[in-house]
């Protein structure tokens, strides 16, 4: 009888462990899913230089759309990205293509023709067209700063980006504070 009770006894701790175990899986999973979905709705500010004041910022990045300044506001649309696309402010017909991004090729409007590649992204370079000649770079990227040309120095940075980008909405920036609204 003793070895029964023994065998239960150990059974119901095994239960409890995994009872447990499955709890922190749980817990652990939806803290997980909690922080990428938070992240994918997040804001994206875009400052002047190396400024991190309120007042010096230049656009913001938030859900897909890039807005002037700290605006969230429908009509402060500077642009949109739709998957690998940027599009002029609200508008998703082909005829307000911008950008059309494909391999860090950036394409003028809706092309795909390698005549048509305005800049080629590569290794946080920024080259004219499809060069790959140092002489060509129009902007280098390091960790979230956009420093002129292939500059380094902290008196070259043209913007910084707080936080991490996808090409997409790189582009969708760069497209914002060179051409934007200005």
């Amino acid at each position: 009888m003793n070895k029964i009770i023994e065998m239960l006894n150990g059974i119901i701790f095994v239960e409890r462990k995994l009872k447990l175990y499955n709890m922190k899986t749980i817990v652990l999973s939806l803290m997980a899913i909690f922080f990428s979905v938070s992240s994918i709705f997040a804001q994206i500010k875009v400052y002047k230089g190396t400024s991190t004041y309120s007042s010096d910022v230049i656009c913001n990045l938030k859900n897909g759309k890039v807005y002037k300044k700290n605006s969230t506001y429908s009509s402060d649309v500077i642009c949109n990205i739709q998957v690998n696309k940027i599009y002029r402010n609200n508008s998703s017909y082909s005829s307000d293509v911008i950008y059309n991004i494909s391999d860090g090729k950036v394409y003028k409007e809706n092309s795909s023709y390698s005549s048509d590649i305005v800049f080629t992204i590569r290794e946080g370079k920024i080259y004219q067209g499809t060069s790959s000649y140092s002489s060509d770079i129009i902007a280098t990227v390091r960790n979230g700063k956009v420093y002129t040309g292939n500059s380094s120095y902290s008196s070259d940075i043209e913007f910084t980006i707080d936080g991490d980008v996808t090409i997409e909405k790189f582009v969708s920036i760069w497209y914002a504070v060179k051409y934007g609204w200005n």
